[in-house]
């Protein structure tokens, strides 16, 4: 047996034996790539590598994964979203000395061989050979630039990120074959460039000009020799040499590139010995990535934005491709979001709820006849910490919102009206309107079956001094429960479901509305934005459009800038000009002398609705102008909290209802968002109150004082059986849930069923289940 040598290591004889199979090996390599079959032929035994032959012809590059930037309707950013912070430049805005580094030390012989650096596999075989491990790589750029080709493709997904780095034989073939075609196609400078957008600099930095500014805020071209050298030296273990973490290491990568460009004459050594005396000069910029960074409070529309992109078919044919465009970046989007809206809607929350109370606000503002989403808040901002939130409370479970929105209470009211005028019903339309009674039964549904009330369930009015009759007008006024009720009984409940179909009024979860009674007060969850565009319609004199937050999109591939086709709002009459324009005019007595007066506005015309749910649980607002429509939220996301002897704001409450604490949230936010807007009126109709009719009656001689237009409720409740499950006033699933306050106290009835709200725990930051 052969000795080894006194100072250890392998003996003459030995390094002979280990060189010789060294050569042979090399030559088996080379024979791989020179003659395609010889080689397949031989790693094919192992059953591990395709035919080289069989390998596709081209390298398919995948556009490079870019930072996505969000603006506003002014072209004002919102956030910086990415998957990977690149940014791609040309090499020209790279500077020279940031090429120089990056092939000293990478890739020396750069300029010199093609795809494969021969002598460079001899070189890195025989000194592994010697070390008995892998001390050397013979990679050239061109390969580094492949293999990260492959990295790029594989995306997000660890499993083909795996097989898109493993060390096998077959990927290092088809690494080679590529590298072959890319030189051939490319040239020089062009995979020069490409490899320094596309390498990893650590720190979330990807490509040259993103590592410029992480680490010294300042462009590629504007490097200096020896911050060109740091960053150059980053490449080969970008955790090893991280100068924010390891700074002595970090310098020590960066001298020896240093040393590297003076030996192949970059620079010379004086200049290497004077960089190397310079300290690191870090100016750290920490990333700003996500929605978690937008201004103005805007990380819930920013968020929302994402959701829509992923949902939409318009972006893809399916979820994965929509992801993978998204995830692929270099987009520009321009939304809808009107900043000076967003700073009233931001204001008016920080203003009347605090992010550490108990309760919660969300504010939506839409714009009549467009659907532009112009503002969206809510006052525990977007993140993951104590009193903050990930879930929108302003949108759908779908786009991030709650499991199933939240109950309106008396806010849906105008909907029954508007469908009782859709059927004739006049706006004097005049119902009994008893304190207290039973659900009507049987009440006629769109289906064959008509809902029965066969528990006898009951419902009732905020005290027992409101009782009727009344009239539409001052019953919408009052919120008086019992009128609507009535009101559904008399029309059915297919009219009602068929306009709020058409204001696209769905459930937090995205399910049609349940056809029953109780639906008239409130009981079913909806979220904000739906609210706000139902309300629009009526401000827009019918016309129904769906919400939209994105006006415009631009792509950068391949240096090229792209429009990306974009959802359009699409409008429709959802009722007629004079049923709007009735309800125009019911509403602003709402915020003239009912329930809302605490949120009229002064200046314009306002229209709006109050509501309250059970045990306060919920309080809303709902209200328009000609030009602008905005829904309030106030509530806890668990539905635990009772919102009685309670500080909002700082402010204390001993009862909380739609108009005392979401109407003038309305109010604020609606006036700093219409500042220096046009002044705009509603089309309104006169519609007389008992007083006037009783007055015209009696100059006629006839005192009519019950006439009800042949729609009374003479014959209404008469012969009404049953019960229902369905929805009882103190049911599980719907009831007594949409009254109002105004100077006494209201008193909803309804009851929320356990675990049907996604949200936090009073505020602590942690998502969950009520």
């Amino acid at each position: 047996m052969p000795k080894n040598r006194s100072g250890g290591g392998l003996s003459p004889t030995q390094q002979a034996a280990k060189f010789l199979g060294v050569s042979v090996l090399a030559g088996a390599v080379l024979a791989g790539i020179a003659l395609p079959a010889v080689g397949a032929l031989g790693l094919a035994a192992k059953g591990s590598v395709e035919s080289f032959d069989e390998l596709p012809a081209n390298l398919k590059t995948p556009p490079l994964s870019q930072r996505t930037t969000i603006l506003d309707a002014k072209g004002g950013t919102i956030a910086t979203v990415y998957s990977r912070d690149r940014t791609v430049v040309d090499l020209k805005d790279i500077s020279p000395y940031m090429q120089q580094a990056i092939v000293a030390i990478e890739d020396a012989r750069f300029y010199q061989h093609g795809a494969v650096d021969l002598k460079g596999v001899l070189r890195a075989l025989n000194r592994n050979a010697q070390s008995g491990g892998v001390s050397e790589g013979a990679s050239t750029l061109t390969q580094q630039y492949v293999k990260n080709v492959f990295v790029e493709e594989a995306g997000d997904d660890p499993t083909k990120v795996a097989q898109a780095t493993q060390q096998t034989l077959g990927r290092k073939i088809k690494e080679l074959k590529y590298a072959i075609q890319v030189e051939e196609e490319l040239g020089k400078k062009k995979i020069l460039e490409n490899y320094l957008n596309i390498t990893f600099f650590g720190q979330q930095a990807y490509g040259v000009e993103a590592a410029a500014q992480r680490y010294f805020s300042k462009s590629a071209k504007d490097l200096k020799v020896q911050e060109a050298a740091l960053l150059a030296g980053i490449v080969q273990s970008p955790s090893r040499y991280d100068p924010v973490n390891d700074e002595a290491e970090a310098t020590k990568r960066r001298n020896t590139v240093l040393q590297r460009m003076a030996d192949m004459g970059d620079i010379s050594q004086a200049e290497a010995d004077k960089a190397k005396e310079t300290p690191l000069g870090l100016k750290v910029s920490k990333p700003k990535n996500g929605c978690i960074t937008a201004v103005k409070g805007a990380g819930f529309f920013c968020k929302y934005v994402e959701k829509v992109f992923l949902s939409e078919p318009v972006f893809g044919k399916n979820r994965e491709t929509r992801a993978k465009i998204w995830n692929q970046g270099g987009l520009t989007i321009t939304t809808t979001l009107d900043p000076q809206s967003q700073k009233s809607v931001q204001a008016s929350l920080k203003d009347h709820v605090y992010q550490d109370d108990k309760v919660a606000a969300a504010t939506t503002l839409v714009e009549p006849g467009t659907g532009k989403i112009l503002g969206m808040g809510q006052s525990k901002p977007f993140g993951f910490g104590k009193n903050e939130t990930e879930i929108n409370y302003s949108v759908d479970s779908k786009y991030g919102g709650s499991n199933f929105g939240f109950p309106t209470g008396s806010t849906f009211k105008p909907f029954v009206a508007a469908a009782a005028l859709e059927e004739g019903r006049p706006p004097t339309q005049e119902y009994s309107s008893p304190y207290e009674m039973e659900y009507p039964s049987p009440v006629q549904t769109c289906e064959s079956a008509p809902w029965t009330n066969r528990n006898n369930e009951k419902l009732e009015n905020e005290s027992e001094s409101e009782h009727g009759p009344y009239r539409l007008k001052k019953a919408m006024e009052l919120s008086v429960n019992t009128y609507f009720v009535q009101m559904i009984a008399d029309i059915g409940l297919c009219p009602v479901v068929n306009i709020t179909d058409k204001l696209q009024v769905r459930q937090g979860n995205g399910e049609k509305l349940p056809e029953r009674p109780a639906i008239a007060l409130g009981s079913v969850g909806l979220s904000p934005l739906t609210m706000a565009s139902a309300y629009a319609a009526f401000a827009s004199r019918g016309m129904y459009c769906t919400p939209i937050a994105i006006e415009s999109i631009s792509q950068k591939v391949g240096g090229q800038q792209k429009s990306l086709e974009v959802p359009k709002s699409t409008c429709s009459r959802a009722m007629s000009e004079q049923t709007a324009d009735t309800v125009n005019s019911l509403l602003q007595g709402v915020v003239d002398s009912g329930t809302g007066k605490e949120a009229g506005l002064t200046d314009r015309d306002s229209a709006g609705k109050t509501g309250t749910t059970d045990e306060r649980r919920n309080a809303w607002f709902v209200g328009y102008t000609p030009n602008l429509s905005g829904a309030v939220w106030v509530g806890s996301a668990t539905q635990k909290v009772k919102m009685r002897n309670i500080y909002i704001g700082g402010v204390y409450n001993d009862l909380v209802y739609g108009g005392r604490v979401p109407g003038p949230i309305w109010r604020d936010a609606m006036l700093g968002a219409l500042e220096g807007k046009p002044v705009d009126e509603f089309n309104t109709i006169h519609i007389p109150d008992e007083d006037e009719d009783r007055d015209r009656d009696r100059d006629k001689g006839r005192g009519n004082d019950d006439d009800d237009n042949g729609n009374g409720d003479d014959n209404l409740i008469g012969g009404l059986l049953g019960g229902g499950d369905n929805g009882g006033g103190n049911g599980a699933n719907g009831g007594n849930g949409g009254t109002d306050g105004g100077t006494t106290e209201p008193t909803p009835t309804f009851s929320i069923p356990e675990g049907w709200w996604q949200g936090q725990t009073n505020g602590n930051g942690t998502g969950g289940r009520g």
